[in-house]
């Protein structure tokens, strides 16, 4: 029979170890042959990101030794960081981020200069040049860092040669299949690349060089995600201007839609070299795509079936709200002329996976490799088979070794917000099944706001939510207005009201759960990271609805963001608050760091000190300004970490201080030993 106990004393096998446990993160796949290569990002070893090759026979070794770690710095988030031609890899060093060669016989060798100012990612290997035609961002001199689209020589000795220039961003160059045309991405400020990207491609001349540019795609408002040439030269990309993400192909006088649909097969770009989709052959293409927050995979017969006609102009897309209900999404505005629109065959695969945004799709002769997830399986890469959807686990990020009794499974809700809106988000309810709560009493909520903010609640099985759920505190993770995955309209929700739209969205998630009486409307916590740390505190300074909250490397001083942060992000807020510094009143009004008068209630804030993208002075300021009101505040700051945690030992410190914290301020009793944490002003 289970024990009778309060909600928040409930003993739990999930320990903060447990999250992290023979953990790793997977990414950036790629194909050599019958061996397929990915990366492994380890917290066990220091967060070091490894590459590893699994051959035909099933054998797996480390590519790159230790200490090399790969992973890249362009944009701060990196990407795309390692490249495989027979057998030779390539790949960019964290530490010094010079791009290093190294075979199966051999130790790395340097390929690019000394000196850490130059970075390297995304891209392609041009073979029949023997060069990497990739991104470079060049931090030498001063002001704002200088991104181009270079080719490496693959045997050393430069920089690099610079093919493209004079943009403020580029991404995606992608080689056609006999070397002789680039297309590649750019954009430039204030534009992020879901805002406005242009597609351009250029034949390569006879000394590398490129010959004149042609603007293929790139609407105003248009965002265009991964190039990619099909194995019989066509070009082929992802783009929204039908008001969802959406995939087309470009045959010189326009671009036709595939298999259109109310779906997103593509992603905010926050990482370089993310795809969608692969060619399994010249005439099958693989992809996911996401509906109301779900991944699916799917194939596309892409042969030529003949034109079916011009569509012409799709003019104002009107009321087509993407979330179902009936509201004004004009905001959408004209979606342009779509060109040919042809009706493929589309064929979902069916899998037991719902989350596939993380990682990369490689596909080649009828073999698929993907990363998925769902609620209860953890991100794993995936081989399929294209032809009968028999798939088979090539590799963990961890093993499952928690009973499903203690598992929470979660649901999609839906919910009225502000202005008659409906928002998003996933539910995970309390669930041990040791315990019982007394009759008639509510259990603790914690809100999650996602970072990015153009980011998604994920439905990944995560032992960190378990963490809390099997102590009997139930967790809401929220799509809020301007996440990914429900449709242009729904993302654009954020434009000019970052501060406003989540923050709402997240307090009427709480107060919706708390109605329906699975939550106590006076036990309601909120946490976040990154943006999601911003709307953290946002929410615990404008709103009365919190008792609690954490922030993690979150953003209390929208200006001082604006005048520190890195170029990938400095003209972000501009879409999402206003030009700065002219409309310099809404960022200090929107500020958390500026109203700490309307807090009353405790915060936890965790960071790390070599962080780039949020600075600590950020997480700093807001503690002094919560020491002087003598408000109860922690601080947590953790020495050699940068944007988001990677540590094991800090990862499980950080979410041990948070319970204690929480157990401290809303005076429930644990039943873990934890450290205690210093809380000033409880």
């Amino acid at each position: 029979m289970p024990t009778i106990a309060p909600y928040g004393s409930w003993k739990s096998p999930i320990s903060a170890d447990t999250v992290v446990e023979d953990s790793v993160s997977l990414s950036s796949i790629q194909m050599d042959g019958d061996d397929i290569y990915w990366v492994e990002m380890r917290p066990q070893e220091g967060a070091r990101s490894v590459i590893v090759r699994r051959a035909a026979d099933g054998q797996t070794r480390d590519v790159n030794p230790p200490p090399y770690s790969a992973r890249s710095r362009v944009h701060e988030y990196g990407g795309l960081c390692f490249w495989v031609s027979n057998g030779e890899v390539f790949y960019s060093n964290f530490a010094d981020q010079r791009v290093y060669r190294q075979t199966p016989s051999s130790a790395p060798v340097p390929i690019t200069p000394q000196g850490g100012d130059l970075r390297y990612a995304d891209g392609m290997i041009d073979a029949a040049r023997r060069r990497l035609i990739c991104v470079r961002e060049d931090h030498r001199a001063d002001g704002e860092a200088v991104n181009s689209v270079v080719a490496l020589d693959l045997d050393g000795g430069g920089e690099g040669d610079t093919l493209v220039s004079g943009c403020d961003f580029y991404a995606h160059p992608s080689l056609s299949p006999d070397g002789s045309t680039l297309a590649w991405l750019s954009w430039d400020h204030p534009n992020m690349p879901w805002d406005s990207v242009s597609l351009w491609i250029a034949d390569i001349l006879g000394d590398g060089s490129l010959g004149e540019r042609t603007k293929a795609a790139g609407l105003d408002g248009e965002s265009i995600f991964q190039p990619e040439w099909s194995p019989d030269g066509i070009l082929y990309f992802v783009s929204d201007r039908s008001g969802w993400w959406n995939l087309y192909r470009w045959r010189g006088d326009g671009a036709e839609a595939i298999a259109p649909m109310r779906a997103e097969f593509g992603s905010p770009a926050w990482a370089l070299g993310a795809r969608a989709y692969a060619f399994e052959s010249a005439h099958r293409i693989v992809c996911k795509y996401a509906q109301n927050g779900f991944w699916k995979l799917a194939t596309i017969d892409i042969s030529d079936t003949g034109d079916t006609g011009d569509t012409g102009d799709t003019g104002d897309t009107g009321d087509t709200d993407d979330t179902g209900d009936t509201g004004d999404t004009s905001d959408t505005g004209d979606t342009g002329d779509t060109g040919d629109t042809r009706t493929n065959e589309f064929s979902p695969i069916e899998t037991p996976y719902t989350e596939m945004s993380r990682g990369d799709i490689e596909a080649s002769n009828g073999k698929v490799a993907l990363v998925a997830a769902s609620a209860s399986l953890p991100d794993a890469l995936i081989a399929l088979d294209a032809d009968t959807g028999e798939t088979a686990v090539l590799r963990e990020s961890r093993a499952v070794s928690v009973d499903a009794r203690y598992l929470s499974s979660p649901r999609e809700i839906e919910f009225e917000t502000t202005g008659g809106r409906t928002a998003h988000a996933f539910y995970y309810p309390p669930q041990n099944a040791d315990f019982e709560a007394p009759r008639g009493e509510m259990p603790p909520l914690l809100v999650i706001s996602h970072g990015g903010p153009t980011g998604a609640a994920s439905t990944a099985f995560n032992l960190s939510y378990q963490f809390w759920t099997s102590r009997s505190i139930g967790v809401v993770d929220v799509n809020y207005g301007g996440s990914t995955g429900y449709g242009t309209a729904y993302r654009r929700r954020l434009n000019g009201q970052w501060g406003i739209v989540d923050v709402d969205d997240c307090v009427n998630a709480a107060l919706h759960l708390a109605r329906e009486g699975e939550a106590d409307a006076d036990r309601l916590m909120v946490r976040g990271g990154s943006a999601g740390g911003y709307t953290t505190l946002a929410s615990l300074t404008f709103r009365d609805v919190f008792k609690a909250g954490a922030s993690y490397y979150g953003v209390s001083d929208l200006c001082g963001l604006a005048e520190e942060t890195h170029k990938f992000e400095s003209r972000y807020l501009d879409s999402m608050i206003g030009p700065y510094p002219e409309r310099r009143d809404l960022y200090e009004e929107r500020s958390p760091i500026n109203h700490t008068d309307r807090l009353s209630c405790p915060i936890i804030l965790f960071q790390g000190l070599e962080d780039r993208v949020v600075p600590p002075n950020q997480a700093e300021t807001m503690v002094a300004a919560l020491r002087e009101k003598g408000l109860p505040v922690a601080y947590i700051a953790f020495e050699g970490e940068q944007h988001g945690f990677r540590r094991s030992e800090n990862i499980v410190r950080a979410l041990e201080a948070e319970l204690y914290f929480y157990s401290r301020v809303l005076g429930f009793d644990i039943a873990d030993e934890i450290a205690p944490v210093d809380i000033e002003g409880l």
